[in-house]
């Protein structure tokens, strides 16, 4: 099972997004969802940057293993999870 995120329809709302994206973590930590495809776009690259340091933030590193760039595709992201069992 993977979850998607798509930024598309709310790129320009901040809060919006932070939500969006604390919202499909917590989804993929109940579900124990091995991953969640974040789709922030091309455009300018600022979206994608906002997600990733959000990832970033401290309390947020901690609920995830590992986040992969999609080397096919730029405007995509991979947040893996490593649930225990």
């Amino acid at each position: 099972m993977k979850l998607v995120l798509d930024l598309h329809d709310i790129f320009n709302k901040g809060t919006d997004i932070d939500r969006a994206l604390k919202s499909i973590m917590q989804e993929a930590i109940a579900k124990k969802a091995p991953m969640i495809e974040i789709i922030p776009g091309k455009g300018s690259g600022a979206l994608k940057k906002k997600v990733i340091r959000f990832l970033e933030q401290k309390e947020n590193r901690a609920l995830y293993h590992r986040v992969e760039k999609d080397s096919k595709n730029f405007g995509r992201l991979f947040v893996h999870f490593r649930h225990n069992k």
